[in-house]
């Protein structure tokens, strides 16, 4: 298939639950699939891009990385930690041409937001937007970060949630 230029990583979402009702093997399980899955996949990527002085990594989150959102905590500890990969590896990497960015999807119509029983009211209702977004306007934002003209958008964690996300 040729050398990796562009690396996206992206897992499901771990199952949902509390803190209580979780046992350690699935904190094992979710650690596993959402984070050391990221660092597998970025160190088979990394050497070549480096080796070739351009590449893209991409790194799929969730907002619950920025606000946690209930009945999540699986999500909601283990995503900000891949925030921390991020950063760090874009300062590794910058000058070599290679950025890393995270993408944070908000409330989109996926398979996801049926599964956690979230209907486009519910939604409507939280979202400034009004709406739930789609996999296209995800999609839009994830193919800007990883073309040629996103080279000087390195080490960021862009939200695609309309609005969701409340920061100054």
């Amino acid at each position: 298939m040729g050398e990796i230029d562009i690396l996206v990583v992206n897992t499901g979402g771990p199952p949902a639950g509390t803190f209580d009702a979780l046992a350690s093997s699935a904190w094992e399980l979710a650690l596993n699939a959402l984070f050391m899955s990221a660092i597998e996949l970025i160190g088979a990527a990394l050497p070549g891009m480096r080796q070739r002085g351009w590449g893209r990594i991409l790194v799929v989150t969730s907002v619950a990385a920025k606000e946690p959102h209930p009945g999540l905590i699986l999500s909601n500890a283990i995503r900000p930690a891949l925030h921390g990969l991020v950063n760090s590896l874009s300062r590794e990497v910058a000058s070599e041409g290679v950025t890393v960015n995270a993408i944070l999807p908000g409330l989109t119509r996926t398979e996801r937001l049926q599964e956690l029983g979230l209907g486009e009211e519910a939604v409507a209702a939280l979202v400034p937007a009004g709406r739930m977004g789609t996999p296209e306007e995800f999609a839009a934002l994830a193919t800007f970060l990883v073309s040629g003209p996103a080279g000087y958008v390195t080490g960021q964690a862009v939200a695609c949630d309309g609005g969701l996300l409340r920061s100054i």
